[in-house]
C-alpha cells in the first residue's frame, strides 16, 4: 500500500530534482547521504566486499540533486563477474548499490527516477545484467528477480530471497553458478 501512495503522490508532485554524473566534488556529500540514510553498519554488508578499493562502473555512478544543486539522492554500479557459465567462463556484470535518499526527499520519486536513469544507462553502455541485493517488492517493479541469481552466491552473509539480478540481455546469466567476484577498476 505504501508504494502505491508513494507512486501517487510523486505523479502529483512537481519534478523538483534532476539526475547528473556523479563527480568529484560530490565525494563528502554522497558519503554523508550514505551515512545518515543506511547507518553504520553499512560497510560491513556483503555487497562493500566487492566494492572495497574499486572505482564504479564506467559513466554508472548517478545522483540526483535539488534545484539548488545539492546531492539528494546516488546510485552507483560496480563492474563484478558473476560465476562463471556452464563452459567454464566468466560472466561479466553489474552490482548496483547502495541505492539511496535523503530522507527529506523520500516519495518524491527519486530512487525510482535513479533506478531508471541506472538501468538505461547500463544497457546503452552494453551490459548483459545488473545484480542487487534489496527488498524484492521494490526492485521487482524495475524486472529484477531472485530466480535470475539461484546459482550464484555473495562474498559473506547474505538473504537468498533479496539477491535479485535483471538481465539486460535475454540469457545473459542463463547457466551463471559461483561466487560474485569483484573485476573492476581499482581505486588508485
Amino acid at each position: 500500500m505504501a508504494a502505491v501512495l508513494n507512486s501517487v503522490r510523486a505523479f502529483f508532485t512537481p519534478q523538483t530534482f534532476h539526475i547528473d554524473a556523479e563527480n568529484p566534488g560530490d565525494v563528502v556529500a554522497r558519503e554523508n547521504l550514505l551515512d545518515r540514510v543506511m547507518g553504520a553498519g553499512r560497510r560491513r554488508k556483503s555487497s562493500e566486499k566487492l566494492r572495497a578499493g574499486r572505482v564504479p562502473a564506467e559513466g554508472l555512478a548517478l545522483v540526483a540533486r535539488d534545484q539548488d544543486g545539492h546531492v539528494i539522492g546516488t546510485v552507483r554500479l560496480w563492474n563484478v563477474q558473476a560465476g562463471v557459465t556452464r563452459e567454464g567462463g566468466p560472466i561479466s556484470a553489474l552490482l548496483l548499490g547502495p541505492l539511496a535518499v535523503d530522507c527529506a526527499h523520500e516519495g518524491k520519486g527519486i530512487g525510482s527516477a535513479l533506478m531508471r536513469a541506472a538501468i538505461a544507462e547500463a544497457g546503452k553502455r552494453d551490459h548483459g545484467a545488473v545484480l542487487l541485493v534489496g527488498d524484492a517488492p521494490y526492485y521487482e517493479r524495475f524486472g529484477f528477480f531472485a530466480s535470475h541469481t539461484q546459482h550464484l552466491v555473495m562474498p559473506g552473509p547474505f538473504e537468498r530471497s533479496r539477491f535479485l539480478a535483471l538481465e539486460l540481455k535475454k540469457g545473459w546469466l542463463d547457466g551463471a553458478a559461483g561466487m560474485l567476484v569483484a573485476s573492476g577498476r581499482k581505486f588508485s
